[in-house]
């Protein structure tokens, strides 16, 4: 027996939405805003990565 996820309301799909639109402008603005923070996530992000594949 398969599972399928549940498909939601109209409503409630248009409201998750309109959250996730909100919630990514507002990751923007702060990014934006705080750019020398950004680049060291970037950075720390990047050397990870690296480890990851080193090891």
């Amino acid at each position: 027996m398969a599972w399928y996820p549940q498909r939601l309301d109209p409503d409630r799909r248009r409201r998750r939405l309109q959250l996730l639109a909100a919630l990514s402008d507002a990751k923007t603005a702060r990014e934006r805003s705080q750019p020398e923070r950004l680049r060291g996530a970037r950075l720390r992000e990047l050397i990870d990565h690296r480890r990851r594949l080193t090891h």
